[in-house]
């Protein structure tokens, strides 16, 4: 596979501007749109879709970036059809605008003309700000600090920034260059980005603010993969999501081959990240890619559009069955799955109907090579990072919704480390108010 091209080549899904300004054109141009309402990072698609009508296109990319840093990715990747769009008033009479697309295409042609609607702070404050994690939420947390003129500091562990949006997404979901170039509008605002300098450690994130940091937001992600089965052996075939997504993203193509190429896979979960697991097992040409699914299909937490490419691109889907453990030869080698029936009972904590083993109906599908795309947690000890930070018993960050304050001053936190797993514009969201909340409390120490 080394020698040939990538079968994860980008996949370009935008409009380019001509089409952005057809699609506008359909707008209602409503008084008080809905699709504003819809955004949960506020980038007020009722405005800068109505300034791309009368032409204004620099002006519709500067209500975009002011609001949202992220506005590109965002347009990407976002459900749309579940946010904005849904509350589209023009889905009454025709089909919904393509508001994601329309917003991505102006992105995309700001960055090929060149044009920054960004500038820095003409005075620069003296207290600074420590980031914990170059995600979309520390990320948009810093731009909206550095906007104000704070001084800020991102620390990422990682070689590069972008987070989720580099390091958990394929090449064919968004260009790299449109990341690229939003990260590139961060550190314009004067953002120092700090890559390879993991800040881990008993007390390491609360050590800043003795360093002369006045205050710190703690975004550092969910990079720790959930198993079934953890305490097993390590078995032949076996992959976490998070070590199969990173050996992609590195195109390390021939050390997949043998597990990949001709094999049976079956991928383990529903959420976003299973959706990236199978279409990409597919790309590997596997003989055939399963999706193990405890739920319906209607309950599976992947985005509806991302499901239906992964069926019809062949994927099979056994839903309404869970895992309950492999089966191997006498090298260690998995050749097989046992499963368990699942019926579906009353619902639990997550609002969705609990599944339940049906007994006596124990199966075994036959398998190569496995991806547990179980869901992703908190660093195993991240919590001794910052003890005076009150956590739940999965290590997730209490912090107040609104505010985004934890139980220690002058620390705030947001993104999947507070949320669990979740989209990128509410990560954008948590940056927005942590950035407000930071700034409320640097005031109150003048």
């Amino acid at each position: 596979m080394e020698n040939r091209t990538s079968p994860f080549a980008v996949r370009k899904e935008g409009f380019d501007l001509s089409r952005a300004i057809t699609e506008a054109n359909r707008c209602l141009l409503c008084f008080d749109p809905p699709c504003s309402k819809g955004c949960p990072a506020g980038t007020n698609p009722g405005q800068f879709i109505r300034k791309l009508r009368l032409r204004n296109i620099t002006g519709a990319i500067r209500t975009i970036k002011e609001s949202n840093i992220f506005g590109g990715a965002c347009g990407a990747l976002c459900p749309t059809e579940e946010l904005c769009e849904k509350e589209c008033a023009a889905t009454g009479i025709d089909r919904p605008i393509e508001i994601g697309r329309i917003q991505q295409a102006l992105i995309e042609h700001g960055q090929k003309t060149g044009f920054t609607p960004l500038k820095p702070a003409d005075s620069p404050k003296e207290k600074k700000v420590a980031v914990l994690g170059s995600g979309p939420a520390g990320l948009t947390c810093a731009a909206e600090l550095a906007k104000e003129g704070y001084p800020v500091t991102v620390f990422e562990a990682r070689p590069e920034p972008g987070g989720v949006l580099r390091y958990g997404l394929m090449p064919y979901r968004m260009d790299p260059d449109l990341l690229q170039g939003e990260i590139k509008d961060i550190e314009s605002l004067g953002v120092e980005i700090r890559c390879s300098s993991p800040v881990k450690g008993e007390k390491a994130a609360e050590a800043l603010l003795e360093k002369g940091y006045d205050a710190l937001f703690l975004a550092p992600g969910l990079w720790s993969a959930k198993g079934f089965n953890e305490d097993g052996p390590p078995f032949k075939g076996r992959y976490s999501s998070v070590e199969y997504l990173a050996m992609i993203r590195e195109e390390r193509f021939a050390e997949l081959e043998s597990d990949f190429k001709g094999r049976r896979v079956a991928v383990i979960g529903g959420g976003d990240v299973a959706m990236e697991c199978v279409q990409s097992a597919s790309r590997l040409e596997a003989a055939d890619v399963f999706l193990i699914y405890r739920r319906s299909f209607a309950q599976m937490p992947g985005e509806e559009h991302e499901r239906i490419m992964a069926l019809q691109s062949g994927v099979h889907f056994i839903l309404l069955n869970q895992p309950s453990a492999y089966i191997t030869d006498t090298s260690n080698r998995i050749t097989g799955l046992k499963l368990n029936r699942t019926e579906l009972g009353p619902e639990d904590l997550s609002g969705r109907r609990s599944p339940r083993p049906v007994q006596g109906s124990e199966w075994v599908l036959e398998i190569d090579t496995v991806i547990e795309a179980i869901g992703n947690q908190a660093e195993p000890g991240s919590a001794a990072w910052y003890p005076s930070v009150k956590t739940d018993q999965q290590s997730l960050i209490q912090a107040d919704q609104n505010s985004a304050q934890t139980s220690a001053r002058g620390i705030f936190a947001g993104g999947d480390i507070v949320r669990g797993p979740a989209l990128v514009v509410t990560a954008v969201e948590d940056g927005k108010k942590a950035a407000r909340s930071i700034m409320e409390h640097l005031t109150s120490q003048l």
